[in-house]
C-alpha cells in the first residue's frame, strides 16, 4: 500500500504563522463512565482566527505512514495494525483526535508555552514523529494505555517548524486515561483521574489549582438567620457560587471539573454521550469574546467542533459550528481489513438545519 503523501498545505503555513498568537486555540475534555459500563471521552476544539479545515478520516488495516520532521517527509514509518476513525485538521494525516477498533482513544490538546520536545537530530529520523501525527501512530499501532506508554519513550517526536507545542489525552476500554506532555525532551506521563483535560499550563498545575475551589459543591446553600435578618440564596446552584466563568484553561478546567463530577449517572454509553454534549455545550466560546470590536473573523463560533467517543461500544459521535445535528461513526459497521481510506467534510453543507413546524 502506497505511503500517505501529500504536501504541506498553505492553511497549514498560515496556522504555523499564528500559533504564537493569543487567539484561540482551545480545547477542553472530559471523561464520564455510565452505569452499564461504557466509558465516553469527549472534547471541545476551538480555532478563533478563521474556518479549520476539519475532515473525518477511516483509515484501514495495513495502511502506511510517513512521518514529517522539520527537514520534510523523512520521519518514522509505521503501518497501521488497527483501523480508526477520527476527525483530521488541515491534512489527513493530521488527527486530532479519533478511536480505534481495539476501544483506544487518543486526542491531542493545545499546550503553548509549557512543553518541549528533544532536538531534532537528523540521523533520528527512523524514530522521529511530527506532534500532529502522534495520534494517528497511536490509533494505528496499540489497543491499551499501556502499550502507548512505553512505545513512546522510544521514539522522537518533533514540531514543524515554528508551530506551538501539545498535550494528548489518551484512553482505553478499560477507562484508564492518561495524559501525555514532553517536558524538557523527557516524556512525562499522568494518571488522570480526575477526568479533565485543557491546556496551559501543565496538567499538574490544573490538578494542585483545584484545592483553590474546596468550597464548590452541587445544589444550593443553606438559607440561615442573622440577628433576625433571613439570608438566602438568590437561586439554583448557589452551592457553585464562585466558580470562574471565563475560558482561559485554568478556569475551564476547573468549571469542566465540578460539572464532571456532579453529572448524574447515565444508564447507557448513549444517554452518557448525550449527557457530554450537553455538559460541553457550557464551553462553547463566542468568537467575538477573543478579538477586539469588529475584527473578529466570520465564523459562527470559535468552538468549530465538539466529539464524543465511546470507547466501550466503538463509536465517534460529532457535532460543529455549521450544524448542532449529532453525527455517529459506527467502527462495528465497518470492516477495516478491506474499506479504503475514507477523507470526507464534516458537514456536507455548511448549515444549521432547522425543522419547520407543520401547524394545521
Amino acid at each position: 500500500m502506497k505511503p500517505f503523501i501529500v504536501k504541506v498545505s498553505i492553511a497549514l503555513a498560515a496556522i504555523l504563522l499564528f500559533a504564537g498568537q493569543p487567539v484561540s486555540r482551545a480545547c477542553t475534555g472530559i471523561m464520564l463512565r455510565a452505569a452499564d459500563g461504557s466509558v465516553i471521552l469527549a472534547r471541545t476544539i476551538e480555532w478563533g482566527d478563521s474556518e479549520l479545515p476539519s475532515r473525518y478520516v477511516i483509515v484501514p488495516r495495513g495502511m502506511d505512514f510517513v512521518s514529517y520532521t522539520p527537514t520534510g517527509k523523512n520521519g518514522m514509518k509505521f503501518e497501521a495494525k488497527y483501523g480508526f476513525a477520527g476527525i483530521s485538521i488541515v491534512q489527513d494525516e493530521f488527527v486530532v483526535e479519533g478511536l480505534n477498533e481495539a476501544g483506544l482513544s487518543a486526542g491531542l490538546f493545545y499546550f503553548p508555552g509549557y512543553g518541549k520536545y528533544p532536538e531534532y537530530k537528523q540521523e533520528n529520523n527512523g524514530k522521529t514523529i511530527a506532534d500532529l501525527q502522534l495520534v494517528s501512530w497511536m490509533l494505528s499501532r496499540f489497543s491499551t494505555v499501556d502499550e502507548v506508554a512505553a512505545a513512546v519513550r522510544k521514539i522522537n517526536v518533533v514540531a514543524i517548524e515554528g508551530s506551538s507545542t501539545v498535550h494528548w489525552r489518551i484512553g482505553d476500554a478499560s477507562g484508564r486515561q492518561i495524559v501525555l506532555e514532553i517536558i524538557d525532551g523527557v516524556p512525562q506521563i499522568y494518571e488522570n483521574t480526575v477526568g479533565v483535560l485543557t491546556n496551559a499550563p501543565g496538567f499538574m498545575w490544573h490538578v494542585t489549582n483545584l484545592n483553590n475551589y474546596v468550597n464548590l459543591y452541587p445544589g444550593g446553600a443553606k438559607t440561615f438567620s442573622v440577628g433576625g435578618t433571613l439570608v438566602h440564596p438568590f437561586g439554583a446552584g448557589s452551592g457553585m457560587l464562585g466558580i470562574p466563568g471565563d475560558v482561559t484553561p485554568p478556569s475551564r478546567f476547573v468549571r469542566a471539573f465540578f460539572y464532571r463530577m456532579s453529572a448524574p449517572e447515565q444508564k447507557t454509553g448513549r444517554e452518557c454521550v448525550m449527557q457530554s454534549f450537553h455538559i460541553l455545550n457550557n464551553f462553547d466560546i463566542p468568537v467575538g469574546v477573543e478579538h477586539p470590536a469588529g475584527q473578529a473573523p466570520d465564523i459562527p463560533s470559535a468552538t468549530q467542533w465538539t466529539s464524543s467517543t465511546d470507547l466501550t461500544n466503538l463509536k465517534l459521535y460529532y457535532k460543529t459550528m455549521h450544524n448542532g445535528t449529532i453525527r455517529c461513526i459506527d467502527l462495528k459497521s465497518i470492516d477495516f481489513s478491506s474499506i479504503n481510506f475514507v477523507s470526507e467534510p464534516l458537514d456536507e453543507v455548511k448549515e444549521e438545519p432547522v425543522l419547520m413546524l407543520k401547524i394545521s
